[in-house]
Protein backbone atom coordinates (compact mmCIF):
# COMPACT_ATOMS: atom_id res chain seq x y z
CA UNK A 1 0.00 0.00 0.00
CA UNK A 2 2.76 2.50 0.81
CA UNK A 3 4.65 1.83 -2.65
CA UNK A 4 1.44 2.27 -4.24
CA UNK A 5 0.71 5.51 -2.75
CA UNK A 6 4.48 6.86 -2.94
CA UNK A 7 3.60 5.93 -7.13
CA UNK A 8 0.44 8.23 -7.19
CA UNK A 9 2.75 10.78 -5.53
CA UNK A 10 5.11 10.64 -8.11
CA UNK A 11 2.28 10.72 -11.01
CA UNK A 12 0.67 13.77 -9.90
CA UNK A 13 4.04 15.29 -8.95
CA UNK A 14 5.05 14.65 -13.24
CA UNK A 15 1.31 15.75 -14.04
CA UNK A 16 1.87 19.07 -11.60
CA UNK A 17 5.23 19.75 -13.97
CA UNK A 18 3.77 18.36 -17.21
CA UNK A 19 1.09 21.11 -16.44
CA UNK A 20 3.06 23.68 -15.37
CA UNK A 21 5.32 23.56 -18.62
CA UNK A 22 2.32 23.08 -21.05
CA UNK A 23 -0.32 25.08 -19.76
CA UNK A 24 1.24 28.35 -20.74
CA UNK A 25 1.56 27.79 -24.26
CA UNK A 26 -2.11 27.42 -24.76
CA UNK A 27 -4.27 30.28 -25.03
CA UNK A 28 -5.95 32.01 -28.32
CA UNK A 29 -2.23 32.49 -29.40
CA UNK A 30 -0.23 29.49 -29.12
CA UNK A 31 3.10 30.32 -27.94
CA UNK A 32 6.60 27.89 -27.58
CA UNK A 33 9.05 28.08 -24.82
CA UNK A 34 11.85 28.39 -27.51
CA UNK A 35 10.23 31.82 -28.68
CA UNK A 36 9.55 33.77 -25.66
CA UNK A 37 13.16 32.68 -24.11
CA UNK A 38 14.56 34.25 -27.54
CA UNK A 39 12.65 37.20 -28.22
CA UNK A 40 11.18 37.95 -24.29
CA UNK A 41 10.59 41.93 -25.52
CA UNK A 42 8.11 40.60 -28.33
CA UNK A 43 4.63 40.69 -28.08
CA UNK A 44 4.84 36.83 -27.62
CA UNK A 45 7.34 37.24 -25.00
CA UNK A 46 5.21 39.84 -22.97
CA UNK A 47 2.00 37.82 -22.86
CA UNK A 48 3.60 34.75 -21.86
CA UNK A 49 6.06 36.49 -19.36
CA UNK A 50 3.20 38.83 -17.85
CA UNK A 51 0.01 37.41 -18.65
CA UNK A 52 0.14 33.40 -19.18
CA UNK A 53 2.71 32.72 -16.55
CA UNK A 54 1.27 34.38 -13.90
CA UNK A 55 -1.94 33.48 -14.12
CA UNK A 56 -0.68 29.27 -14.62
CA UNK A 57 1.23 29.89 -11.45
CA UNK A 58 -2.00 31.20 -9.69
CA UNK A 59 -3.72 28.21 -10.61
CA UNK A 60 -1.16 25.96 -9.28
CA UNK A 61 -1.10 27.42 -6.23
CA UNK A 62 -4.95 28.16 -5.50
CA UNK A 63 -5.74 24.88 -6.45
CA UNK A 64 -3.23 23.40 -4.16
CA UNK A 65 -4.77 25.18 -1.44
CA UNK A 66 -8.48 24.62 -1.75
CA UNK A 67 -7.35 20.60 -2.30
CA UNK A 68 -5.16 20.78 0.86
CA UNK A 69 -7.57 22.91 2.83
CA UNK A 70 -10.39 20.30 2.29
CA UNK A 71 -8.27 17.49 3.00
CA UNK A 72 -7.41 18.72 6.52
CA UNK A 73 -10.83 19.69 6.93
CA UNK A 74 -12.44 16.35 5.72
CA UNK A 75 -10.17 14.72 8.78
CA UNK A 76 -10.81 17.53 11.06
CA UNK A 77 -14.09 17.18 11.30
CA UNK A 78 -14.98 13.70 10.20
CA UNK A 79 -16.98 14.44 7.90
CA UNK A 80 -16.91 13.43 4.05
CA UNK A 81 -18.29 16.98 2.90
CA UNK A 82 -16.40 19.53 4.67
CA UNK A 83 -14.20 21.84 2.46
CA UNK A 84 -13.61 25.33 2.40
CA UNK A 85 -16.58 26.27 0.20
CA UNK A 86 -19.31 23.84 1.39
CA UNK A 87 -18.13 25.21 4.98
CA UNK A 88 -18.87 28.84 4.46
CA UNK A 89 -15.23 29.92 4.51
CA UNK A 90 -14.98 31.08 1.17
CA UNK A 91 -18.59 32.91 1.47
CA UNK A 92 -17.31 34.49 4.46
CA UNK A 93 -14.08 35.64 2.68
CA UNK A 94 -15.76 36.91 -0.06
CA UNK A 95 -18.40 38.91 1.79
CA UNK A 96 -15.22 40.70 3.89
CA UNK A 97 -14.02 41.88 0.36
CA UNK A 98 -17.47 42.48 -1.15
CA UNK A 99 -17.67 45.32 1.85
CA UNK A 100 -14.25 46.32 1.32
CA UNK A 101 -14.88 46.92 -2.50
CA UNK A 102 -18.07 48.81 -1.51
CA UNK A 103 -17.32 50.97 1.86
CA UNK A 104 -13.47 51.69 1.85
CA UNK A 105 -12.47 54.92 0.34
CA UNK A 106 -12.50 54.61 -3.52
CA UNK A 107 -8.56 55.50 -3.72
CA UNK A 108 -8.56 52.08 -1.42
CA UNK A 109 -11.40 49.83 -2.65
CA UNK A 110 -9.26 48.17 -5.21
CA UNK A 111 -5.99 48.23 -3.49
CA UNK A 112 -4.94 44.38 -2.68
CA UNK A 113 -4.39 44.90 1.37
CA UNK A 114 -7.51 46.52 1.76
CA UNK A 115 -9.31 43.92 0.52
CA UNK A 116 -7.21 40.71 1.61
CA UNK A 117 -7.81 42.08 5.25
CA UNK A 118 -11.21 41.96 4.66
CA UNK A 119 -11.15 38.52 3.53
CA UNK A 120 -9.50 37.29 6.08
CA UNK A 121 -11.83 38.64 8.66
CA UNK A 122 -14.72 37.48 6.91
CA UNK A 123 -13.20 33.60 6.62
CA UNK A 124 -12.21 34.31 10.47
CA UNK A 125 -15.63 35.19 11.65
CA UNK A 126 -17.12 32.78 9.69
CA UNK A 127 -14.97 30.00 10.88
CA UNK A 128 -15.41 30.84 14.44
CA UNK A 129 -18.85 30.88 14.40
CA UNK A 130 -19.66 27.51 12.28
CA UNK A 131 -17.40 25.69 14.82
CA UNK A 132 -19.66 27.61 18.00
CA UNK A 133 -22.94 26.49 16.12
CA UNK A 134 -21.45 23.11 15.69
CA UNK A 135 -19.59 22.50 19.19
CA UNK A 136 -21.36 20.36 22.06
CA UNK A 137 -20.84 19.05 25.54
CA UNK A 138 -18.09 16.03 23.82
CA UNK A 139 -16.83 18.71 21.29
CA UNK A 140 -17.69 19.40 17.45
CA UNK A 141 -20.30 17.35 16.17
CA UNK A 142 -19.80 16.79 12.27
CA UNK A 143 -23.65 15.79 11.96
CA UNK A 144 -24.27 19.33 12.85
CA UNK A 145 -21.20 20.90 11.14
CA UNK A 146 -22.86 20.99 7.12
CA UNK A 147 -25.61 22.09 8.48
CA UNK A 148 -23.77 25.36 10.40
CA UNK A 149 -21.53 25.49 7.09
CA UNK A 150 -24.58 25.91 4.81
CA UNK A 151 -26.21 27.99 6.94
CA UNK A 152 -23.39 30.58 7.46
CA UNK A 153 -22.63 30.35 3.41
CA UNK A 154 -26.64 31.45 3.18
CA UNK A 155 -26.42 34.36 5.31
CA UNK A 156 -23.60 35.41 3.75
CA UNK A 157 -24.41 35.14 0.32
CA UNK A 158 -27.87 36.91 1.16
CA UNK A 159 -25.38 39.58 3.05
CA UNK A 160 -23.61 39.62 -0.60
CA UNK A 161 -26.77 40.67 -2.55
CA UNK A 162 -27.71 43.13 -0.29
CA UNK A 163 -24.45 44.95 -0.69
CA UNK A 164 -24.49 44.52 -4.73
CA UNK A 165 -27.99 45.90 -4.70
CA UNK A 166 -26.75 49.00 -2.71
CA UNK A 167 -23.72 49.60 -5.40
CA UNK A 168 -23.80 51.80 -8.07
CA UNK A 169 -23.89 49.91 -11.72
CA UNK A 170 -20.58 49.55 -11.99
CA UNK A 171 -19.49 48.24 -8.76
CA UNK A 172 -22.06 46.06 -9.24
CA UNK A 173 -20.87 44.79 -12.45
CA UNK A 174 -17.72 44.21 -10.55
CA UNK A 175 -18.42 42.04 -8.08
CA UNK A 176 -20.78 40.07 -9.95
CA UNK A 177 -18.11 39.06 -12.06
CA UNK A 178 -15.51 39.20 -9.36
CA UNK A 179 -18.12 36.69 -7.70
CA UNK A 180 -17.72 33.83 -10.64
CA UNK A 181 -14.07 33.52 -9.82
CA UNK A 182 -11.65 33.98 -12.35
CA UNK A 183 -7.28 33.42 -12.52
CA UNK A 184 -6.53 36.28 -14.90
CA UNK A 185 -3.93 38.86 -13.51
CA UNK A 186 -1.34 40.93 -14.87
CA UNK A 187 2.07 40.52 -13.83
CA UNK A 188 3.35 39.09 -10.54
CA UNK A 189 2.24 40.86 -7.58
CA UNK A 190 -0.70 38.86 -6.95
CA UNK A 191 1.19 35.34 -7.64
CA UNK A 192 3.54 36.45 -4.97
CA UNK A 193 0.88 37.78 -2.63
CA UNK A 194 -0.69 34.34 -2.89
CA UNK A 195 2.14 31.94 -2.91
CA UNK A 196 3.34 33.67 0.70
CA UNK A 197 0.53 32.69 2.68
CA UNK A 198 -0.27 29.23 0.26
CA UNK A 199 3.60 28.34 1.58
CA UNK A 200 2.66 29.08 4.91
CA UNK A 201 -0.34 27.68 5.37
CA UNK A 202 0.24 24.43 3.80
CA UNK A 203 3.64 24.38 5.79
CA UNK A 204 1.18 24.35 9.07
CA UNK A 205 -0.68 21.94 7.47
CA UNK A 206 1.88 19.33 6.40
CA UNK A 207 3.18 19.76 10.06
CA UNK A 208 -0.14 18.55 11.80
CA UNK A 209 -0.09 15.62 9.70
CA UNK A 210 0.13 13.30 12.39
CA UNK A 211 -2.58 14.92 14.88
CA UNK A 212 -4.49 14.55 11.75
CA UNK A 213 -3.92 11.01 11.18
CA UNK A 214 -5.10 10.06 15.18
CA UNK A 215 -8.32 11.69 14.35
CA UNK A 216 -9.22 9.05 11.59
CA UNK A 217 -9.66 6.56 14.87
CA UNK A 218 -11.53 9.34 16.35
CA UNK A 219 -11.22 12.25 19.02
CA UNK A 220 -11.56 10.53 21.97
CA UNK A 221 -8.60 8.01 21.02
CA UNK A 222 -6.56 10.88 19.65
CA UNK A 223 -6.98 13.16 22.71
CA UNK A 224 -5.96 9.98 24.53
CA UNK A 225 -2.62 9.18 22.50
CA UNK A 226 -1.70 13.32 23.23
CA UNK A 227 -3.91 15.69 20.66
CA UNK A 228 -4.48 18.29 22.22
CA UNK A 229 -8.02 18.98 19.58
CA UNK A 230 -8.55 22.60 20.54
CA UNK A 231 -5.28 23.51 19.58
CA UNK A 232 -4.90 21.40 16.41
CA UNK A 233 -8.64 23.04 15.35
CA UNK A 234 -7.59 26.64 15.80
CA UNK A 235 -4.31 26.13 13.92
CA UNK A 236 -5.92 24.05 10.81
CA UNK A 237 -8.71 26.72 10.76
CA UNK A 238 -6.34 29.81 11.01
CA UNK A 239 -4.15 27.61 8.61
CA UNK A 240 -6.76 27.21 5.78
CA UNK A 241 -9.05 30.79 6.31
CA UNK A 242 -5.79 32.31 5.71
CA UNK A 243 -4.79 30.63 2.95
CA UNK A 244 -8.87 30.97 1.49
CA UNK A 245 -8.68 34.57 2.07
CA UNK A 246 -5.66 34.90 0.59
CA UNK A 247 -6.86 33.64 -2.53
CA UNK A 248 -10.33 34.98 -2.82
CA UNK A 249 -9.02 38.73 -2.46
CA UNK A 250 -7.18 37.97 -5.82
CA UNK A 251 -9.59 35.28 -7.53
CA UNK A 252 -12.82 35.48 -6.48
CA UNK A 253 -14.34 32.44 -4.84
CA UNK A 254 -13.40 29.31 -6.27
CA UNK A 255 -15.75 26.41 -5.23
CA UNK A 256 -15.84 22.52 -4.42
CA UNK A 257 -11.81 21.75 -5.57
CA UNK A 258 -11.49 21.06 -2.11
CA UNK A 259 -14.50 18.76 -2.16
CA UNK A 260 -13.51 16.50 -5.30
CA UNK A 261 -9.79 16.37 -5.58
CA UNK A 262 -9.03 14.78 -1.70
CA UNK A 263 -11.50 12.36 -2.33
CA UNK A 264 -10.25 11.53 -5.96
CA UNK A 265 -6.66 11.44 -4.59
CA UNK A 266 -7.59 9.55 -1.35
CA UNK A 267 -8.26 6.30 -3.41
CA UNK A 268 -5.06 6.39 -4.87
CA UNK A 269 -2.57 7.81 -2.18
CA UNK A 270 -4.35 5.98 0.98
CA UNK A 271 -5.97 7.98 4.23
CA UNK A 272 -1.94 8.72 5.56
CA UNK A 273 -1.76 12.57 5.60
CA UNK A 274 1.99 12.24 4.96
CA UNK A 275 1.09 11.70 1.47
CA UNK A 276 -2.46 12.69 1.39
CA UNK A 277 -1.66 16.13 2.26
CA UNK A 278 1.23 17.09 -1.03
CA UNK A 279 -0.88 14.71 -3.15
CA UNK A 280 -3.69 17.02 -2.80
CA UNK A 281 -1.62 20.17 -2.71
CA UNK A 282 -0.45 18.80 -6.73
CA UNK A 283 -3.79 17.36 -7.69
CA UNK A 284 -5.82 20.47 -6.80
CA UNK A 285 -3.09 22.71 -8.58
CA UNK A 286 -3.42 20.41 -11.77
CA UNK A 287 -6.87 20.40 -11.69
CA UNK A 288 -7.71 24.07 -11.26
CA UNK A 289 -5.22 24.83 -14.01
CA UNK A 290 -6.83 22.57 -16.60
CA UNK A 291 -10.02 23.59 -15.61
CA UNK A 292 -9.02 27.10 -16.54
CA UNK A 293 -7.03 26.21 -20.22
CA UNK A 294 -10.77 24.42 -20.86
CA UNK A 295 -12.50 27.14 -19.60
CA UNK A 296 -10.55 29.40 -21.89
CA UNK A 297 -11.24 27.62 -24.95
CA UNK A 298 -15.00 26.17 -24.68
CA UNK A 299 -16.28 29.49 -25.19
CA UNK A 300 -13.39 31.44 -27.64
CA UNK A 301 -12.92 33.98 -27.98
CA UNK A 302 -14.95 34.87 -24.96
CA UNK A 303 -13.65 33.60 -21.25
CA UNK A 304 -15.75 31.13 -19.15
CA UNK A 305 -15.37 32.28 -15.56
CA UNK A 306 -13.32 28.58 -14.28
CA UNK A 307 -15.30 29.14 -11.00
CA UNK A 308 -18.46 28.18 -13.19
CA UNK A 309 -16.96 25.27 -14.84
CA UNK A 310 -15.86 24.17 -11.19
CA UNK A 311 -19.09 24.31 -9.55
CA UNK A 312 -20.72 22.59 -13.18
CA UNK A 313 -18.19 19.88 -11.69
CA UNK A 314 -18.69 19.88 -8.23
CA UNK A 315 -22.31 20.11 -7.61
CA UNK A 316 -22.93 16.64 -9.24
CA UNK A 317 -19.97 15.62 -7.20
CA UNK A 318 -21.48 16.76 -3.88
CA UNK A 319 -24.75 14.90 -4.47
CA UNK A 320 -23.11 11.75 -5.25
CA UNK A 321 -21.63 12.05 -2.18
CA UNK A 322 -24.55 12.54 -0.21
CA UNK A 323 -26.31 9.59 -2.07
CA UNK A 324 -23.47 7.65 -1.15
CA UNK A 325 -23.96 8.48 2.50
CA UNK A 326 -27.27 7.59 2.63
CA UNK A 327 -26.74 4.51 0.76
CA UNK A 328 -24.25 3.62 3.54
CA UNK A 329 -26.87 4.47 6.54
CA UNK A 330 -25.05 7.72 7.08
CA UNK A 331 -26.34 10.66 8.25
CA UNK A 332 -25.27 14.73 8.41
Amino acid sequence: MREQAIRALALLGVLWLVTAVVAPTVGSQSLSWVDVFTEPSSTAGQIFWHLRLPRVLLGLLAGGALAIGGAAFQALFRNPLAEPYTLGVASGAALGAVLAHQLAPTGLSGTLPVVAIASFLGAALVSAAIVGLAAGPRGVRSQTLLLAGIAMSLSCSALILFVQYWADFTRTFRMVRWMMGGLSVVGWGEVVWVAVWVTVGSAVLLGLRWELNQLLAGEETAASRGVDLAKLRLLVLAATSGMVAALVAVTGPIGFIGLVVPHLVRRWSGADHLVLLPAAFLAGGTFLTICDVVARRVLAPAELPVGVLTALLGGPFFLWLLIRQRSNGDTL
